[in-house]
This record gives C-alpha cells, sequence and structure tokens, in this order.
C-alpha cells in the first residue's frame, strides 16, 4: 500500500469514528471532542518527544510525576509553551479510561492544568482557553456521567486506534492533514454553517501561491479573517520555514474557530513563538497595527457581511479607511477587509482576497473605492473562479490580488471558471494542482490569452465606470455549434423533396382506395 493510500485509508478511518461514536449528536456539534482529542493525543506524543530528546532508554509515559523538578518543567514551558505530565499524556489517560468513573472531571483537570502550566510565560496567551470547546460536562455528551464517560472514552479510543506511523518521520504531517480533513468533512457536512470558516485545500493552495508568488522571502503572513487557519498554513507549504521570518499572524470572530485556527497551528508543528492569533473583529477591533506591514496576506472573509460602518462616524478618520474617502456599505463590509487588507500590506508584498462578485460592479460606495483601488494602482488581477467550489455555496467567486509594487498601470483579468480550470466532484467541484499551476502560470506571465486571460489599460477601466467585472473584460467563447447555412438549406430541400413525394404517394393510394 503506498503512502496516499494509507493515508487515505486513515482519513476514512478518522471519519468513520467521528460517526461512530456521536450517536445521536449533531455532527458539527461534536466536531470540538474529536478535534479536541486529535489534538490532545498529538501535543501529548510531541511533548514526550521533546522530553525523551532522542533517548531510547527513556520512556516519559512511564515515569512517575514525582520525578519532574520545577527546572525541567521551566525550561520546558519556555520551549513548547506548555507542560504536560506523564500522569496526564493521552496515553496514560486512554489506557484506564472505560474503568474511570471521573473521566470527564478528570480530563477537565488535565486540560485546566497543560493551559494554567504557561501562565506568565510568553505563550500564556497562544495556549490559554485552547481547550474551551471541549466541555467534558456537557450534555451533548449524555445525560449521566456514566454516559459522558462513556462517549468521552469512545472518542479517546477511537483517536487512539489510529495509526499515524514513526513521529519523527511523518507524524506531524500526517496529525495536521488528518486535522485539516476533519474540519473539511465537518464543513461539508455543515453547509452554510462550516463552509463560512472553511477555506477548501485547493483553493487555499490558490490563494496561498498568490500571496507569497516571486518572493524569495516574506517577513510574515497575515490572514485578517483567519477562520481555521487553513489558509496561513497553506502558505507555510509552500515556503521553507526559514523563509517565513516572523512566523504567522491572524484575526478571528468567532470563539471556536479561534481555538481551532491555534490547535491547527501547533498540529502543523508552528512553536507558539512563530504565531500569533487573536480573537476579536478585525474591522473594528484590529490587532497587529504594531506589526504591520507584511509581505503575504490571505483571506477568505464572509460574503457581504453586515457592520457598524456609517453608524459610528470615526471609521472615516481610520487610517485604513480613510484614503478611499468613504466606507464601504453597513450591509456588505467586503470592501471594508479589502481596505484593511491593503493598509496593512507593505510595499514589497501582495494580498491574495476571496471576493463576493457584486463588489465588483455595483455602484454607490463600492465604485468609489474600487475608483481608489485602480487610480492608486493597487489592483494587480481579479480572478473569477468556477462556481460551487466552496461549501455551502454554489457562487463563482473572485480572487482580487492587491500590490503596492506593479511595474504598469494596466489591470489583468483571468476568467478560470471554464471546465479547463475544475473538476465535478459529488457535491462540490474542485480544483487539481494542475488547474492551480495554470492559473499561477497566467498571473505570472500577463499575457493576453483569448477567453482566458487579459491585461486592460487604467484608462479603459476608468471608461467602463470602474467596473472590474472579469466578463467586461475577458470575452466568453462560444461554445455553441456553428451552422452551415448552405449545407441547412440542401438538407432542407432534400427533406422537402422527400415530403412532395411522400404526398404523392399516398394520394395515389387513397385515389386507389376510393376507386
Amino acid at each position: 500500500m503506498t503512502s496516499i493510500q494509507q493515508f487515505d485509508e486513515l482519513k476514512r478511518r478518522i471519519w468513520q469514528i467521528a460517526n461512530d461514536v456521536r450517536g445521536t449528536v449533531d455532527g458539527w456539534d461534536f466536531k470540538q471532542y474529536v478535534l479536541g482529542a486529535l489534538f490532545y493525543r498529538f501535543i501529548s506524543e510531541n511533548f514526550a518527544r521533546y522530553i525523551e530528546g532522542g533517548d531510547e532508554s527513556v520512556n516519559y509515559a512511564s515515569l512517575s510525576d514525582d520525578v519532574i523538578t520545577d527546572d525541567i518543567k521551566d525550561d520546558a514551558v519556555k520551549t513548547k509553551g506548555y507542560f504536560i505530565y506523564p500522569s496526564q499524556l493521552f496515553s496514560n489517560v486512554v489506557a484506564g479510561a472505560n474503568h474511570n468513573d471521573n473521566l470527564n472531571t478528570d480530563l477537565k483537570a488535565i486540560f485546566t492544568a497543560i493551559e494554567g502550566s504557561a501562565l506568565g510565560y510568553d505563550s500564556e496567551e497562544d495556549i490559554k482557553g485552547l481547550f474551551d470547546d471541549f466541555d467534558t460536562t456537557s450534555n451533548r455528551l449524555g445525560k449521566t456521567v456514566k454516559d459522558k464517560n462513556s462517549r468521552l472514552a469512545a472518542v479517546l479510543k477511537g483517536v487512539n486506534e489510529l495509526k499515524f506511523g514513526h513521529f519523527e518521520d511523518s507524524e506531524i504531517d500526517v496529525f495536521g492533514d488528518a486535522y485539516e480533513y476533519l474540519i473539511g468533512n465537518y464543513a461539508a457536512n455543515a453547509g452554510k454553517s462550516g463552509g463560512e470558516f472553511f477555506t477548501p485545500q485547493h483553493v487555499s493552495k490558490l490563494i496561498a501561491q498568490l500571496a507569497i508568488h516571486g518572493q524569495a522571502s516574506v517577513n510574515k503572513i497575515y490572514d485578517p479573517a483567519a477562520g481555521s487557519g487553513s489558509l496561513l498554513l497553506q502558505a507555510k507549504k509552500h515556503m521553507d520555514d526559514h523563509l517565513i521570518e516572523d512566523g504567522f499572524f491572524g484575526q478571528e470572530i468567532n470563539h471556536t474557530t479561534y481555538n481551532l485556527a491555534r490547535m491547527n497551528m501547533f498540529l502543523h508543528n508552528v512553536n507558539y513563538d512563530k504565531f500569533n492569533i487573536q480573537l476579536g473583529n478585525t474591522l473594528t477591533e484590529p490587532h497587529f497595527r504594531d506589526d504591520k506591514p507584511f509581505d503575504a496576506i490571505v483571506s477568505n472573509p464572509p460574503y457581504s457581511v453586515k457592520w457598524i460602518g456609517s453608524d459610528d462616524p470615526t471609521l472615516i478618520n481610520d487610517e485604513r479607511f480613510a484614503p478611499a474617502s468613504v466606507l464601504a456599505p453597513k450591509s456588505k463590509a467586503d470592501f471594508a477587509f479589502v481596505m484593511h487588507c491593503l493598509n496593512y500590506l507593505s510595499a514589497k508584498g501582495r494580498a491574495a482576497i476571496v471576493c463576493f462578485p457584486g463588489i465588483f460592479y455595483r455602484g454607490g460606495a463600492e465604485k468609489k473605492i474600487r475608483q481608489y483601488l485602480v487610480e492608486n494602482n493597487f489592483v494587480e488581477t481579479v480572478i473569477a473562479l468556477a462556481p460551487n467550489l466552496f461549501y455551502g455555496t454554489t457562487i463563482a467567486v473572485n480572487i482580487l490580488v492587491l500590490s503596492k509594487h506593479k511595474p504598469d498601470t494596466s489591470v489583468q483579468f483571468i476568467d478560470a471558471s471554464g471546465e479547463d480550470f475544475f473538476n465535478k466532484g459529488t457535491n462540490t467541484n474542485f480544483m487539481t494542482d494542475d488547474h492551480v499551476a495554470e492559473i499561477v502560470r497566467l498571473f505570472d506571465e500577463k499575457e493576453y490569452v483569448a477567453h482566458v486571460a487579459h491585461s486592460v489599460r487604467m484608462e479603459a477601466i476608468a471608461e467602463n465606470d470602474f467596473n472590474l467585472s472579469v466578463s467586461s473584460y475577458v470575452e466568453a467563447k462560444d461554445t455553441r455549434e456553428v451552422t452551415d447555412i448552405t449545407e441547412l438549406n440542401r438538407e432542407i430541400a432534400a427533406t422537402v423533396s422527400r415530403i412532395d413525394g411522400l404526398r404523392r404517394d399516398i394520394d395515389a393510394i387513397v385515389g386507389e382506395i376510393e376507386a
């Protein structure tokens, strides 16, 4: 069995466990228990390997908590960001889970202790609240303590049975990919509520590659609507760690998703001192003002979400929104996110943002913001993607690429919505790596390709009322069948002749009958 086949089998098993264990609990509500258990196992094994330091004679899980000195604990927290005693390790807890009448309260105490180990250290904010959504006392697990313990034990045992291979060889990547596989499946099966925070991996690859394109190194990567962190982590996969100098930054408004993003960072071996994920409303409570600018920005913000906008008169003076002299409409915050990204972008960097297509042609404030972006030469490319690529919506979204270092004043438009740029799936469409590579190639070369890519002068866009819709500049290919009129007339004449002959034959037969 190949490594790909092994991982496919692992994914199948993970999803089977998730479904078998949850029982009558809604999958979306139950996700944090499976994801949380997976995370608990990862950090336990990761921490044990760190303590053992490759010494096969040391088995951290078999040690007594009493042998742990304050110096050992202090050094570990400074390095890993947290501490786990041997008795608190996943392997030791799962071993006695079936016979532990206090399993739910023991788990709660362990999670509290792990988070508490970071108090007073630099990692405190990165560890704080990580297990908040792993509520071991929730009635969703069962009405009685016995029921809760039974389901928790089943979750732990199911995750324990997963075979991730040798930690030092592949376990980090497999853990992280398995985690994202689970999130993606939950999002796909949860409809809109799940799709709101999860960007499919194939789209994430495209966005990440557009944002880091042409940069040998970036100072740091930022996502103002981080969701589960998938966009940031895709950027990591496409750049060696040492080329991302100061790490990964993101802000997320949803508390549960904020915790998922932080867990996801750990699971992809991003240490606490290399990421900074913050909770809050990016538009009204922005973090990282002192950390900007960023060389790479990736984002899939919520489409046409409502925000306070003009109801807060101070926002028009905010350095993010003031340059356009107008705020995004209160009912559609899309361009508020765009202007936020532009403000946080460095002079050498790029921002790749998933956008609702309506913002590129509507009038009013959105037109004024488009005018500002075009006239100041910040719009590098607008890409139209295929429909039904995202969970929870069939909309054919666009990607807006912003840059502050364009060599000319043209705007590139790419129509990647045709059948050459996606495959049809059972529930959603998807792009392959070849599709992504082709779009990036078109983006890089900036050459004219009939019905696919066209770079348009700023003056022409101004004449078109600053419309940035791809369909306004890239002529769609006429797929209608070409009709040969001469041949058609010949066929019609032949058909008429046959009909006339049949009529004569019928008349003759009728005449014989009447005679």
